[in-house]
């Protein structure tokens, strides 16, 4: 366990998505979920040290952050839209029927996928008080339509979920480019100069971290405008994402899976875009 300040923590030993913890004096508000239910039960065994869990907080509906959900008890909370996404899928999950790149593309079946489904939702903005802690959610769409930040204002800190990707590209099946585009500009301003950002995929983030995300989605933006008008096949889309690898200092040893997630993603965000212009 990472402490980033006092009472703030984050825990990277987990495949799929970096998990925070914000420790207040009536319990634990825990972000996002380790995909398996065994790493499910070790991270609510470490937080335990702490406190005790009240609240999972799901900072989007990517399988990787969800589906380890269905094996906890407390109340889960995620912008109206992650709900949705939730419940469109089949209480039975098998990962490599769509592969995207994910940790969860390895699971072969699963079920119970229902019970990871929020009781706690918002649809704009939602303000939680638990202990001393004043915690604010607020829904920023880019990534995935439900993607949802939480924000510390009195201890400054940010949870930004996978606004940021750092040395791995992001699925971009689910998202709106322009409004992700819109939420780094968010995150570059004036209102959020004093706060730490914490990104999902690789810890605290800075401004340069940001600006870099932000010409790559300029670019991919670029390149797929002729794309949503005339389509991209397997080998086209292939190509882009060998040549968008090149933003990113993946490690060989996960450049397939990110290759896969990066094409994956382009061939589903044009699917999207051309059946809803």
């Amino acid at each position: 366990m990472r402490k980033i300040k006092k009472k703030i923590y984050i825990e990277s030993k987990f495949v799929g998505v970096q998990l925070g913890m914000v420790v207040t004096k009536d319990g634990l508000l825990l972000i996002d979920c380790p995909l398996k239910v065994e790493d499910t039960k070790e991270w609510f065994s470490l937080a335990g040290e702490y406190g005790i869990p009240r609240y999972l907080a799901l900072l989007d509906a990517h399988p990787d952050r969800v589906l380890g959900a269905r094996a906890i008890d407390i109340p889960l909370i995620a912008q109206d839209r992650t709900l949705e996404t939730i419940r469109e899928w089949a209480d039975t999950y098998k990962g490599g029927l769509h592969p995207i790149g994910a940790e969860a593309d390895r699971l072969k079946r699963i079920t119970g996928v229902q019970r990871a489904a929020p009781e706690i939702m918002f649809s704009s903005q939602m303000q939680i008080h638990l202990g001393e802690i004043e915690f604010h959610f607020l829904h920023r769409p880019g990534p995935r339509p439900g993607s949802t930040w939480i924000l510390l204002p009195n201890e400054k800190i940010a949870f930004v979920g996978d606004a940021v990707a750092m040395d791995e590209p992001p699925y971009l099946g689910a998202a709106n480019l322009k409004r992700w585009i819109d939420g780094l500009d968010e995150l570059r301003g004036s209102t959020m100069e004093s706060y730490t950002i914490l990104t999902s995929q690789g810890g605290p983030i800075n401004r340069d971290d940001i600006n870099a995300m932000a010409r790559f989605l300029r670019k991919v933006e670029h390149r797929l405008e002729k794309s949503v008008s005339e389509g991209i096949n397997q080998e086209q889309s292939g190509q882009l994402a060998a040549e968008l690898m090149d933003d990113f200092q993946t490690v060989n040893a996960r450049q397939d899976q990110a290759l896969l997630r990066l094409q994956a993603g382009l061939l589903d965000l044009v699917l999207a875009d051309r059946q809803h212009p």
